[in-house]
């Protein structure tokens, strides 16, 4: 990891923070296997249920790592689709199962409330040491790498989450060492267990969002289109859509009404419209359909743009002049 750091100006910023996350993720994914085991050993019903939590994590670096690595691929992304919303779906159906689970430990814990059973202290306050180390190593590594990426700013918070619950374990197996108080560990793992759903419904929303072709998150279409609307050379724009290919690739599709310039004319407003909405919007795969007002105005004998009926109506009119671009 720190080989990707040092050479960072010959590699670029994305192949070191790569290396961060998939580092990372097997880490974690290593942590959660000792963490499962050791909770099982030492009935302690929140080390389970935390290493549940760390799961969510070691799939939200998972996801930012698939995000980052699909990006650096080279420019042709037509093909990526597919992919993208692989680690999407995989994303969704593990989350899912995390929820599953942690209703699962909801239950024990009201079983072990009940019933306390004698907990391995020692067992759970090293386990969860380890735990706050590793989370704290990774926050670091992923740090500087927050600020670029929303995928990355996910999986740090995740990591934060996480250094949380180690803490709430840590003090857990402390009162119990101290006290005796034994119903400490499911009260924990009640926590731990309720902040496992509340991650995972966050990536059920997130995946489910873009598998259902949903607007990206924090965008509006109203602004979008005012955008378009306000590039020089542009009347009018219709049939806008947006959606999400995968975690941080966006597409938008749209019919751009113009005057009945020349090709070349109308060729300099498409790029003004594309680097409008990669500057502005952070979308990079447009397909824009340009429409002209020669007919309307012909028919109407005025400029005034017809309502969107008499365009469709008009629409043979169009086709010698129309261009398709992607």
């Amino acid at each position: 990891m720190f080989r990707g750091s040092v050479h960072s100006h010959t590699h670029s910023h994305a192949h070191a923070t790569g290396s961060v996350l998939r580092w990372s993720t097997f880490v974690t994914i290593a942590f959660v296997i000792v963490e499962l085991t050791a909770g099982i050993r030492a009935h302690s019903l929140a080390l389970i249920s935390d290493a549940g939590h760390n799961f969510t994590d070691a799939l939200a670096l998972l996801l930012a790592w698939f995000g980052l690595y699909l990006e650096s691929k080279p420019a042709d992304e037509s093909k990526t689709y597919g992919y993208h919303r692989g680690g999407v779906l995989a994303a969704f159906v593990n989350a899912l199962t995390l929820i599953a689970l942690s209703g699962f430990l909801l239950f024990e814990s009201a079983v072990r409330l009940r019933h306390p059973e004698p907990v391995a202290a020692n067992v759970m306050l090293a386990v969860a040491a380890l735990g706050l180390l590793m989370n704290g190593g990774i926050m670091l590594a992923l740090r500087t790498a927050r600020h670029r990426d929303v995928n990355i700013r996910g999986a740090f918070l995740h990591m934060l989450g996480d250094a949380l619950g180690s803490i709430a374990i840590i003090a857990g197996a402390i009162v119990i060492r101290l006290t005796g108080f034994q119903r400490a560990d499911p009260l924990l793992s009640v926590l731990i267990a309720l902040l496992v759903v509340w991650t995972a419904w966050d990536i059920v929303r997130e995946s489910l969002d873009i598998l259902l072709e949903g607007l990206p998150t924090g965008m509006s279409l109203a602004d979008v289109e005012t955008a378009i609307e306000a590039v020089a050379g542009v009347l009018d724009v219709h049939d806008l859509h947006i959606w999400s290919l995968g975690s941080n690739t966006r597409a938008l599709s749209c019919h751009v009404l113009i005057e009945d310039i020349p090709p070349s004319a109308s060729d300099a407003v498409l790029q003004r419209v594309n680097a409008m909405l990669a500057d502005r919007f952070h979308v990079h795969h447009t397909t824009v359909q340009f429409e002209h007002m020669s007919c309307a105005i012909s028919e109407n004998g005025c400029a005034i743009p017809v309502s969107q009926d008499a365009h469709e109506h008009h629409h043979h009119h169009d086709h010698d002049h129309e261009h398709h671009h992607h």
